[in-house]
């Protein structure tokens, strides 16, 4: 094995809730460029592989990113229910590289500095694995009524509440060796890595493609307008 990074996406062809998405345009360019985009922008990064069923995927590939790596997922891991782990384990069969960052197209936002933070951590802290989250600091409630996270009598400020951190899915770091002996990117001995609530925005249901789309509009003109005042 080697001690190379490599960056893994899958993609699925077929999406339910919105339909086409991971190559719907989404501003400038399909959806999953914004991702590739971003990954080539990585100095951390040595491979990048795709493993998608989509034949539009492949094709983008081809002609728009030609360094990136595309495998096929085969027929039985395909369905909607298929583990992600089961699928990670296939495309580690296509690589030699020891550490593992996994990501999604549908994370459009986020930056290379969240990316590039959380490979960092791994390789220079004590842990096994790493996984961005995003804070969360509001009253919560159970299903039952029962207060989570604070007391209705106290009736705290918010932002001086406990946070709570929601597992975003945007970046998880792991071994080769975790995964393959626990089946999960996930260790005992993990640290969490904070992402901004923009750049962690996750694109589920057509509302969020949306407003993710709105987002990244606005920060491409905030930018143009620093360029032109600079």
């Amino acid at each position: 094995m080697s001690n190379k990074t490599v960056a893994l996406v899958p993609m699925r062809h077929s999406s339910e809730r919105v339909p086409g998405k991971n190559y719907r345009m989404f501003g400038d360019a399909p959806l999953f460029h914004h991702i590739v985009r971003t990954l080539l922008d990585c100095p951390s990064i040595d491979e990048i592989i795709i493993d998608t069923d989509s034949p539009t995927i492949q094709e983008q590939c081809a002609e728009t990113f030609p360094s990136v790596r595309v495998i096929e997922r085969p027929a039985d891991l395909r369905a909607g229910e298929i583990p992600m782990n089961r699928i990670i384990e296939h495309d580690l069969g296509f690589t030699d590289a020891d550490t593992i960052l996994q990501t999604h197209s549908t994370n459009p936002l986020l930056g290379a500095d969240a990316i590039e933070e959380a490979i960092r951590v791994f390789r220079e802290e004590d842990c096994d694995s790493v996984f961005t989250v995003t804070r969360l600091q509001q009253r919560l409630w159970d299903s039952d009524v029962r207060p989570v996270n604070h007391n209705p009598a106290e009736l705290l400020r918010t932002q001086d509440l406990p946070p709570l951190f929601i597992e975003n899915s945007c970046a998880f770091v792991f071994s080769r060796e975790l995964i393959m002996t626990t089946g999960s990117r996930i260790g005992p001995n993990a640290k969490m890595v904070e992402t901004d609530p923009t750049g962690s925005l996750d694109i589920d249901e057509e509302p969020d493609f949306v407003l993710a789309e709105a987002m990244w509009k606005v920060r491409v003109a905030s930018r143009r307008t620093e360029d032109a005042s600079s």
